[in-house]
């Protein structure tokens, strides 16, 4: 009788996994789908942004290389300055 009852959870299993290979290819069709309509919402800026923005980034980098060299430099001869006074 128990050999009986494995048979028919193995064969109500079996049903089970078609279905739920039909449910991935669904949910699989419709992330493309909601990709695909949100990739033609994107706007990509213009190369006159892109050289526009690059430039700001590039100025903020080196205004920060220089105020870091100026607190190394400060901080490099003010240090041993103190401990000589001390």
């Amino acid at each position: 009788m128990a050999e009986n009852e494995k048979k028919v959870v193995k064969a109500e299993e079996k049903s089970q996994k078609p279905e739920k290979k039909e449910k991935k290819k669904k949910e699989k069709k419709e992330f493309w789908r909601g990709f695909r309509s949100e990739a033609k919402k994107i706007v990509w800026p213009t190369w006159k942004q892109v050289l526009k923005n690059a430039g700001i980034v590039l100025a903020i980098v080196i205004v920060c290389a220089i105020m870091i060299s100026a607190l190394d430099y400060v901080f490099g001869r003010g240090i041993p300055a103190l401990a000589q006074l001390f």
